[in-house]
């Protein structure tokens, strides 16, 4: 009979923490969404919590059991479940997941040569890119951003919400650039990192004047928008990025 594991979702306080218990109620150990830290009650079931961590938050379910020799060994292929790695967050608003429409979309790039993190944790301040998209297309950091019913328009550098602007193609472009350099300093030379800005709402693009460096594009175009992108990228370097990118050492910086 295969071994159980629970995994569960612990937010209080201020802390957002996965608990990882044995069939027979025994504590396996935790993972902290916020800092990455990963405890384990035994230092050599370490790997079993970062691979049940991984497990529940590609489901989308509160609470996970996992059958280990089953459920766990698929994600022992992962890139990434190292020391050095950190399993992502993946819960509804306000960050970015798998699960979302937006994280799942993308995920279907995966079989055309493109890999997807979410929630990639930058620095120590709590800052979080909600998804870091790596392909044969280039390197794009997306944010979503929702104004359902309101029309948002598109012109040069400047993005409005119902007449007002707001700092989104800015900001984007800012956490864009900060990735790219992240990614240099740790060994990707000569990568490149553009903004993609997922809207919902009633989206108006100028086309005369289109966004400089940052696409804007609405969610029913995720992830045929990316599809058509010429190549960036020689395919063969996206894992190598890719297992760079899953690096919690890349980030803290």
């Amino acid at each position: 009979m295969d071994e159980v594991l629970t995994v569960r979702r612990w937010r209080r306080y201020g802390a957002d923490r996965l608990y990882v218990t044995h069939e027979t109620g025994a504590r396996v150990g935790s993972v902290d969404l916020q800092s990455g830290e990963v405890v384990a009650d035994d230092p050599v079931l370490e790997a079993r919590v970062r691979r049940a961590a991984q497990a529940y938050l590609r489901s989308d379910v509160p609470e996970l059991v996992l059958p280990v020799t089953s459920a766990l060994a698929s994600i022992d292929a992962l890139e990434g479940v190292g020391p050095g790695a950190w399993p992502g967050e993946d819960e509804d608003h306000p960050r970015g997941e798998r699960g979302s429409p937006v994280g799942s979309r993308l995920e279907r790039l995966a079989e055309e040569g493109w890999q997807v993190l979410h929630d990639v944790p930058l620095g120590r301040q709590g800052t979080v890119v909600e998804h870091l998209l790596l392909g044969p297309g280039g390197i794009w950091t997306v944010t979503e951003r929702r104004h359902p019913g309101s029309h948002v328009r598109v012109a040069g550098r400047t993005l409005q919400v119902d007449g007002r602007a707001l700092p989104y193609l800015r900001d984007a472009r800012l956490e864009a650039g900060r990735v790219q350099g992240l990614l240099q300093s740790a060994g990707c030379a000569g990568v490149s990192v553009r903004a993609v800005l997922v809207v919902t709402g009633d989206l108006d693009r100028d086309v005369q004047d289109p966004p400089q460096d940052a696409l804007v594009v609405a969610r029913h175009e995720v992830p045929n928008v990316f599809r058509r992108l010429p190549e960036r990228l020689d395919p063969a370097r996206v894992p190598a990025i890719a297992q760079v990118a899953r690096r919690r050492t890349t980030w803290a910086r």
